[in-house]
Order: C-alpha cells, then structure tokens, then sequence
C-alpha cells in the first residue's frame, strides 16, 4: 500500500529512531522506536495500554502491525528468550525479529511507532547472568529496542542484584520492565512488600524501569477457564509504586476476558499487554473464545476452521506431527519452529487470511478492550517534545544509595514475607 507520511512522521522519522535502528536501516521508513516511546503514549491518553503481541510467526507480526496501523496506535512486537533465544521454539528471534518488523513495516506503509522488545529475558543463575552480558549486547545490536529482564524466579535479593548487574549492558535510552513474582497463576501471588523492595532497589541506583510484571494471578499459554488476574491485588501494588513513576506490564493475557482487562486498564496503572498464545492460535485458525482460548471439541481436540488461518491439509500434518512427539495440547507451540517455512510456502490467499485473522482480533482488542485507539499522535508528540530517540525516565532518585548496598539488600531481604509458590517449569 501506499503511505501517506505526514510532516510530524516525517520529524519524528528523523530523530525518534534509536541508533541502532538507524545503522541497521539507514534507508527505512519504519519508525521503530524505544519502548519508552510507546509506554508515553499510554500514560498521555490515560487508562490505555498497547499491545504487545509475541510474535511467535511471520503471520502474527505482520496482522498485529495491520491492526495497530487501523487503530492508530504504537505497537509492541516481542519475543521471549523461551520463544526466540538460543534454546528458541519459534523461527522469529531476538536476533531477526527487528529486521521482520521493518522490511514489513516499509511494504505494508505502516506509519505508527513500533517498539522491538525481548520479553522474559531470564536469569535463573550466576552462568545466566555471565551469558546475559555477552548476549544482550548482541540483541540490541540486532535491533531489539526494549527490554524485559526477568529474575524472578530467584529470592527476592538475588533477583534486584540481577537486575543491578545486567543494567550497564542495556542502553539507557531502551525501554526498560523488570519483574517480582515469577508468572504461574494463583500461586506465588506477587505482593506490596516484595514489589517495593525491587523498585526501591533499582531507583537508589539511579534506575527507573518503565514497568513492572508481578504474578498477580494469570498464567502463561493455554488456561481452561477464566479465573485470571486479580486487578485488586494489581491496583493495590501500583498504588504503592505510585512515587517511583512505574507502570505495571500484564502477562499471560490469554486467559483472561475482555471484561477482566478492560478493568485492569480503568483500574490500574497497567500500559503493556502480553498477548501471545491467542494470537498464534488465530493464525493457525483455531477456534477461540473471548478469552482467546483455543476451543476443544468432545474429544478433546482444538477446533480448525476450513476458511481461517492454515491449510486443513497442512493443519493435519501439524497434528501428526505432535502426537508422534506425544505432544500435549499446552506443547504445541512447539510446532512454530519446524513449521515456519511450509507455513510461508503456502499460497497467498492462505498466507493472507492468517495474517487478516489476528488482524481482526487484534484490532479489537485495541480498540475495544485496551482502549488504545489514536494514541499514536501521543507518542510522536512525546518524540518531537524530547527531540530525541531517548524520552528519558519517568521516575527520579528516591532512595539513598548507602542503604542499598549489596550487604544491606541481602539483609533487607530477609525481612520481606511473600510465597513464591509451586516449583516447576512456567517458561514459555
């Protein structure tokens, strides 16, 4: 299609894309730009939040960007280490998701803000954060414009101490969200004590993340009911961090209804949304419900529409394909990586109408749910005014910093009352 660049585009073509979009792209009309970027165009509107869609296939990414263009709104387009590092389960990485989104970004016309971001960047030990600082680099210097660095899975010191240490490898420019309460439903609920201790932390430090994801209820992947966040415990969290100036990010957004999240915008201080396993199952052409749960006939097994997504013939093989690895039906996001390509080699009309379908869901939900229509003027406005890529941070110096030594943080800790919750594995 044919772009109509206006004169404020056009500026904030010129200044608003960081520097490694710019030596990446030198010639590109896409305005990717800092995660930042996109969270001020939330908080300008108010009670909005963007999508953040993973882009676990080419199909997902390219009708996330069609819908956002439609609602006027920035755009997210993530990947988490689970979904798109080195052990990834997805074709789309952090290491090409950017040069996806610009190359469709510069056919499609679109002219709305996108942020790259690497979501659930995990740390779980000492040899993940000594790869973490040979890794992000590499990330950002692919493209990756934001950055959610996920310790949580660790106690509560370890994990501010992670989040101290990885900070000089991340631009101070990029979009930043951290995370307390490792995201595995209604166990380990986040609270005040645990999110406060991690900000504190952070702000004696000089650092101001632009959100915070807790476990405020919801899972990743596929839920079999409704039961979801709980936005009183959310709103009652981002109450406390009113004075460090952060917005809360909401994960695992696929179990919940329209009705739970529109409160969680009207309610909250919530500007990001994770929207990952509805999406992929929209493209596939799974049935879904409000929710974005992929529906189950009698038997069990998810509901493939003839004229949505997907070829029937190749869905088949799909099938095939997971039950001969004894796959579970939470498992088959796992089929994204070796069937990318006979996904891209299907015929246009087929390849078309799986990216129209999370279009139109995606649209939707923008407009309907996040309430994020025409935000994008606010997040030009926020580029042009700082005249810069960099927007700077929301968030100031409260704390003092010789309270929050490494000795301090880890007696600190030992004050704090939460439950972490059941072990296991809640990648995804």
């Amino acid at each position: 299609m044919t772009a109509q660049y206006s004169a404020d585009f056009e500026k904030a073509l010129q200044v608003g894309r960081p520097p490694n979009i710019r030596a990446l792209f030198p010639n590109s009309k896409a305005l990717i730009v800092s995660g930042k970027v996109v969270d001020r165009a939330m908080l300008a509107k108010g009670k909005a939040i963007a999508m953040a869609a993973n882009g676990r296939n080419y199909f997902v990414i390219r009708g996330a960007l069609m819908a956002a263009q439609r609602a006027n709104c920035p755009l997210i387009i993530e990947i988490a280490k689970s979904e798109g590092g080195q052990k990834a389960y997805c074709a789309v990485n952090y290491w090409n998701m950017a040069r996806i989104v610009d190359a469709l970004c510069n056919e499609l016309g679109i002219t709305v803000p996108v942020a790259i971001h690497a979501d659930h960047y995990g740390i779980k030990n000492d040899k993940d954060l000594n790869a973490a600082k040979v890794e992000i680099p590499t990330m950002f210097e692919a493209g990756i414009t934001s950055i959610a660095i996920d310790a949580s899975h660790l106690p509560d010191d370890q994990n501010l101490l992670a989040n101290l240490a990885i900070n000089p490898f991340i631009p101070s420019w990029a979009g930043l969200e951290t995370e307390v309460g490792e995201i595995k439903g209604n166990t380990g609920l986040s609270t005040v004590d645990e999110a406060k201790f991690l900000i504190q932390g952070l702000n004696a430090h000089g650092i101001f993340p632009d959100w915070i994801a807790l476990n405020n209820g919801t899972t990743h992947g596929l839920e079999a009911s409704d039961a979801g966040i709980q936005v009183g415990l959310t709103a009652e969290i981002h109450k406390a961090l009113e004075p460090y100036r952060v917005n809360g990010a909401q994960h695992g957004t696929s179990g919940n209804s329209s009705e739970r999240l529109r409160a969680i915008a009207n309610e909250t201080a919530t500007t990001k949304a994770n929207v990952a396993t509805a999406l992929q199952m929209i493209s596939w052409g799974l049935e879904v419900n409000d929710y974005g749960n992929a529906q189950l006939d009698a038997d069990g097994n998810f509901i493939k529409k003839s004229d949505a997504g997907m070829s029937d013939e190749l869905w088949a093989e799909m099938v095939a394909h997971a039950e001969g690895k004894g796959w579970k039906k939470g498992d088959y996001k796992n089929l994204n990586l070796p069937f990318e390509n006979k996904l891209l080699a299907q015929p246009r009309e087929i390849r078309e109408r799986m990216a129209k379908g999370v279009e139109e869901f995606a649209y939707k939900m923008m407009t309907e749910v996040l309430n994020a229509r025409d935000t994008a003027p606010y997040a030009i406005e926020a580029i042009l005014s700082a005249g810069s890529y960099d927007v700077g941070a929301k968030g100031s110096r409260i704390d003092d910093p010789a309270l929050w030594t490494e000795a301090r943080i880890i007696e600190r800790a030992k004050s704090i009352v939460g439950d972490k919750g059941a072990e296991g594995n809640f990648d995804d």
